[in-house]
């Protein structure tokens, strides 16, 4: 039986202020399509359906019509993660169709959905994101006790819940969580609060298959001395420059009987690629740097200084420039900023503060120029 894992769509993100709803619907479009080309018996989303608690309108009916459209040709199994918000994310699970499953009750987490294909059943657990705090008193045990404040408490006492009811039959779990040796990247939220963020691997031993979501980076997660396979899937697109070397993939999982869980990783379509670019502005504004013309990007200058014009060549080169950073080559590495002390005149700041960010001293003209300055608004406030 082939499932389909994905997680981090992150609906209504925004990439360096770019709108990524039309990247997001290809993205849709394209899954819609893996499901029919594999015949897939599930689509799994692993959490963070959405990049905010509260999202926008456009973006809730962008995802209204995934789960429409995939509901027509298969199972759609979703949990909420830490970016969503688990009370909007399942409302009306009761009343939907059967085909749309959305797991975000705590208090059902070892309630599966099962699968069948005419021969065997997969029972899918889904665990949503769960909050320390919030989780703790109604992953109580049986004599009242609580798990700790740590991510790792509530995830061990999940999964004690979940391989209770798992009955025999081959398990899939859903879950939201940061584990033990995965790779981040920069456009994660943090899941340190209310305990620590990290959790072993070992948690999720003793089930077959592992979705998981979170990290915006597909990978493999070993669990030692354990058959099980766990894996993040990673986002469908690339949110920041950090994830700009990712391949973005699903994972087209097979969970047969009697063998080992196989994975294929299905290429997704991308946009637009992002790449990041460094050099003097001559460099940047020359033909050596043709191939990425159309790519968004993430440019560095490195020429010791950036003046107005420079900048705007710079911007009418690239029309997809999303990050335009300053770091002049030699520039000496530096713990904290200069300090300033009440004796200190507005042009020693000044100097101050070019010397900081240029790695020189500053001019004579520059110097006169922030005095010219200072002199104007102050004459203005005393005749105010």
């Amino acid at each position: 039986m082939k499932i389909l894992h994905t997680s981090d769509w992150h609906l209504g993100r925004t990439l360096h202020g770019v709108d990524l709803h039309d990247a997001q619907r290809t993205f849709v479009d394209h899954l819609v399509q893996l499901v029919q080309q594999h015949d897939v018996a599930a689509v799994l989303v692993a959490g963070d359906v959405y990049d905010r608690a509260i999202p926008a309108v456009e973006t809730v009916r962008l995802f209204s019509d995934a789960l429409r459209r995939l509901s027509e040709h298969t199972t759609v199994v979703v949990t909420p993660g830490n970016h969503d918000s688990a009370a909007r994310v399942g409302f009306g699970a009761e009343v939907m169709r059967d085909s749309v499953r959305i797991l975000a009750e705590i208090d059902a987490l070892d309630r599966p959905v099962v699968l069948h294909d005419g021969t065997s059943e997969i029972a899918v657990f889904g665990l949503p994101y769960l909050d320390p705090d919030a989780a703790r008193p109604r992953l109580a045990g049986p004599d009242g006790t609580l798990p700790a404040r740590s991510h790792e408490a509530v995830l061990t006492a999940a999964m004690d819940r979940v391989r209770a009811a798992s009955d025999g039959r081959r398990c899939v779990v859903v879950a939201h969580a940061f584990v033990v040796g995965a790779e981040a990247s920069d456009s994660e939220r943090d899941l340190s609060v209310g305990g620590v963020q990290a959790v072993p691997s070992g948690v999720f031993d003793g089930v077959d298959y592992v979705a998981l979501g979170h990290l915006h980076g597909p990978q493999v997660v070993p669990v030692p001395g354990s058959t099980t396979t766990a894996r993040y899937s990673g986002s469908p697109l690339a949110y920041s420059f950090s994830e700009k070397d990712h391949v973005k993939s699903v994972a087209l999982v097979d969970v047969t009987a009697d063998q080992p869980v196989a994975v294929e990783l299905l290429p997704l379509p991308v946009p637009r690629p992002l790449s990041e670019i460094s050099g003097s502005v001559e460099h940047l504004l020359s033909g050596a740097t043709d191939a990425v013309v159309d790519h968004w990007l993430k440019v560095v200058v490195t020429d010791a200084s950036l003046s107005t014009d420079s900048r705007a060549a710079v911007h009418a080169r690239f029309g997809h420039l999303l990050q335009l950073v300053h770091e002049p080559l030699g520039l000496p590495s530096r713990v904290a900023a200069p300090v300033v002390t009440d004796g200190m005149s507005p042009a020693e700041v000044t100097a101050d503060f070019v010397e900081f960010v240029t790695a020189r001293p500053a001019a004579d003209d520059e110097i006169a120029v922030a005095r010219a300055a200072y002199e104007t608004v102050r004459s203005t406030q005393v005749g105010a």
